[in-house]
């Protein structure tokens, strides 16, 4: 009897114990509901730690859409009249002086036809795949184009080399469009992602925190339109510039370096830039279109498309083209019979040939 007495108080202990032990946690919990936050506001204050910043944008970014939206005029981006050059085409390799342009070789056009045969590279493939091999990169136009007597031999040469350029291209841009909006979408922000964003800010010649006009300028360019711009710019390859300089959109500089054009006025100032190589020439080409102000109608027209899910279309787009030349419409009329006759529209959906999964998730 004396025996299952003291059971049943060792039972009753135990028991108010574990009472006691439920509510002193249950307490301490409630406790730290209410001052952590305190806690956490006077470490800021006093011990500076590294923190993440609090962005709004992925959540007023749909709203800030809709008002832009409405607006018609060319206040639908940032004023690009005080853009640093510097920064924006900081990361591109002008007038040869990147060892990648200086020790590059030059390949002639028998050597280069034979390697895209050995590596089964062919715009019939192309077209049928709808994916292009980036490692066939060319860094320099062959002189033997100018030779080639068959148009068709020669053009499809011409779009060999250029075609892996420009797709490469633009897969950087749709990463980093894919990288811009899954930022956009938290509302908080790493030090690195907030990093990334200055960078890009400065990239596209835009004011810290102008999500709005970076969503619109960090876009492709169609493929087709591309392709028929450094075609008409280059004579499908022949012209001195694309061989001398690399140049395959005949963009201009006033810096004092480049190529000056024959037969213009010895008093002007600008040139035809030159690049270390061939893809410097894509890179800028593509800024140029994504920043300068002249082209603020053409990228307003992109973004409608993109907002109406709709494909990129390079017919309706290079309407707004008629400040890169000074022809004006007939430059456009040109490009759109390029476009038509060559079927460039045929690589609008190409994309990188994938190495391994892991480029194949990110693509």
């Amino acid at each position: 009897m004396v025996k299952r007495t003291k059971n049943k108080n060792i039972k009753q202990i135990k028991k108010k114990n574990n009472i006691f032990r439920f509510s002193a946690i249950s307490l301490l919990v409630i406790f730290s509901f209410f001052t952590l936050p305190t806690i956490n506001i006077f470490l800021d204050k006093n011990l500076n730690f590294n923190k993440s910043i609090i962005s709004n944008a992925g959540v007023n970014f749909d709203q800030e859409i809709e008002k832009r939206k409405k607006i018609l005029d060319g206040q639908t981006e940032t004023e690009t009249k005080k853009l640093s050059l510097k920064n924006i085409f900081a990361d591109i390799d002008f007038f040869s002086t990147d060892e990648e342009g200086q020790n590059s070789i030059r390949f002639d056009a028998r050597t280069i036809e034979q390697l895209f045969k050995d590596t089964n590279y062919n715009l019939e493939k192309v077209r049928e795949t709808k994916l292009v091999n980036i490692g066939n990169k060319i860094d320099h136009l062959p002189k033997e184009i100018k030779s080639i007597e068959s148009s068709k031999k020669r053009k499809r040469l011409f779009i060999q080399i250029v075609l892996p350029l420009i797709v490469e291209e633009n897969a950087k841009i749709r990463l980093d469009r894919k990288e811009l909006f899954r930022i956009l979408g938290k509302n908080i922000n790493t030090q690195k992602e907030k990093n990334w964003l200055k960078e890009k800010f400065k990239q596209y010649g835009l004011r810290d925190g102008d999500f709005y006009s970076l969503k619109v300028r960090m876009d492709e360019v169609p493929v087709s339109l591309a392709l028929a711009q450094a075609a008409k710019e280059t004579g499908w390859g022949t012209s001195r510039f694309a061989q001398e300089g690399n140049a395959l959109f005949g963009q201009w500089t006033w810096s004092g370096e480049g190529i000056r054009p024959a037969g213009v006025d010895k008093d002007a100032k600008h040139k035809v830039a030159k690049f270390a190589v061939l893809k410097a020439s894509v890179r800028a080409y593509q800024r140029n279109l994504n920043t300068h102000s002249s082209y603020i109608e053409f990228r307003k027209e992109r973004a409608i498309q993109r907002d109406n899910d709709e494909k990129l279309d390079s017919l309706k787009l290079v309407n707004y083209l008629d400040k890169y030349a000074e022809t004006g419409q007939q430059y456009i009329d040109v490009l759109k019979q390029i476009i038509k006759q060559n079927s460039l529209t045929d690589f609008d959906d190409v994309n990188v040939m994938p190495t391994s999964n892991k480029t194949k998730k990110l693509i």
